[in-house]
């Protein structure tokens, strides 16, 4: 029996990348999963759709995979698909708020429609995820809701760069600190969960690096195997932390880790806010 059999997870952003990592190693153990995604339609810049994504986690696990195509901008969508999860599953026990938007431009390059998709996303999209999800998590035995956001780190360089992409950001790891304080007396765990160097995503292949910065990144298993051991801990122990996926694997026992490099060979590049 896997550590999360009988456990639900419902994951923003699980088409690709890190979110689909995170959904296949928690249904490899046991668990049942829905994935939120806006990829219905093969996209020739983006790898795979929603349904593809869904075939992958069912192979990996108990086949128990709910693909829920919709954009957590929306509220009654949102709503909606927290609805049919429960109706799919019949529980709630953990929430991966991982979609996200990037946009690294300066002040003066931040369209404003880009700057309101960022935050729509970013910030106004997990807030009313973890919102929509209370009310279920609270009936769990061991719930989690888990950030993929990064530590606050108040240098102003991370400001300066790109202060629209930082806002949104370190507006995801603010609603952390926030959850964890509220759903304490729920034993609800509200955690954050950030890469020590760049993951081979196709935000960082098309807008950020190309393949200079893909040779130069970790695969998403990384953060999926750091996921793994923090949603299995006891919730009203571990709630209010910024975890760097390299930590989460140390403390574990985990030393080595050449095989998460694209390319052994080359020098890692270290992420955004660290």
């Amino acid at each position: 029996m896997g550590s999360f059999e009988n456990k639900t997870a419902l994951i923003t952003g699980g088409t690709r990348g890190i979110g689909k990592a995170i959904a296949i190693r928690l249904a490899r153990e046991g668990a049942n999963i829905a994935i939120i995604g806006k990829t219905s339609e093969p996209n020739p810049k983006l790898e795979g759709t929603i349904y593809t994504a869904a075939e992958e986690i069912a192979a990996a696990g108990n086949g128990n995979v709910l693909p829920l195509h919709g954009d957590i901008r929306f509220e009654d969508k949102i709503r909606e698909m927290v609805a049919e999860t429960i109706a799919k599953f019949g529980q709630l026990d953990i929430l991966v708020n991982n979609a996200s938007a990037i946009n690294i431009a300066t002040t003066e390059q931040t369209e404003v429609k880009r700057y309101d998709l960022i935050q729509n996303i970013n910030v106004r999209g997990t807030f009313l995820m973890s919102q929509a999800c209370i009310p279920q998590l609270k009936n769990a035995h061991n719930p989690h809701i888990l950030n993929l956001s990064p530590p606050l780190n108040m240098d102003p360089r991370w400001f300066g760069q790109h202060l629209a992409y930082t806002i949104s950001k370190y507006g995801m790891s603010m609603i952390v600190l926030g959850l964890a304080e509220e759903l304490r007396q729920y034993r609800i765990a509200a955690n954050a969960l950030w890469p020590k160097t760049t993951i081979a995503t196709a935000a960082v292949k098309n807008l950020l690096g190309g393949d200079f910065l893909m040779q130069r990144s970790r695969h998403p298993e990384i953060v999926a195997d750091a996921a793994f051991y923090i949603l299995q801990r006891p919730s009203f122990e571990v709630t209010g932390n910024f975890f760097i996926d390299e930590d989460v694997l140390r403390s574990e026992g985990v030393s080595d880790f050449s095989a998460y490099a694209v390319n052994p060979d080359l020098k890692l590049m270290n992420d955004l806010f660290l």
